[in-house]
């Protein structure tokens, strides 16, 4: 991955809410993982209506990101869309349809995590 300037993992995390609320995600969740794993700080999670939005969402994700010099460390579920996982390290963003998000749960997974709050312009179900 590479990165563009330095960016603290609470900022990075509320960068990609905010790009994912610009795109008009959907209940829009940052969990603070750090006490419970090493691999991430925070997951981010929201859903699109569909697959086309997902894939509209990461790709103004993907695209805003690089131009501020950060590139993910892996994408997946780009190609299907119905679950994309963008892992820039210090955050992960999921990026799900409703049917996937109501089946695996992840809020209820992580579910002892703290909730980062986030500062949203659209606020389209931020928890």
């Amino acid at each position: 991955m590479s990165r563009g300037k330095e960016i603290s993992p609470d900022a990075l995390a509320q960068r990609l809410a905010a790009i994912a609320d610009d795109k008009k995600a959907r209940d829009l969740v940052a969990l603070d993982v750090r006490p419970l794993v090493s691999y991430t700080d925070y997951l981010v999670i929201c859903t699109a209506r569909n697959e086309r939005q997902a894939k509209a969402i990461h790709d103004e994700v993907y695209h805003q990101l690089k131009r501020e010099g950060w590139l993910p460390a892996r994408i997946e579920g780009e190609r299907e869309a119905a679950w994309v996982l963008m892992d820039y390290l210090d955050a992960v963003l999921h990026i799900f349809t409703p049917e996937l998000r109501e089946r695996y749960r992840l809020e209820v997974l992580w579910g002892e995590a703290e909730r980062l709050e986030l500062d949203l312009a659209g606020e389209l179900g931020a928890a």
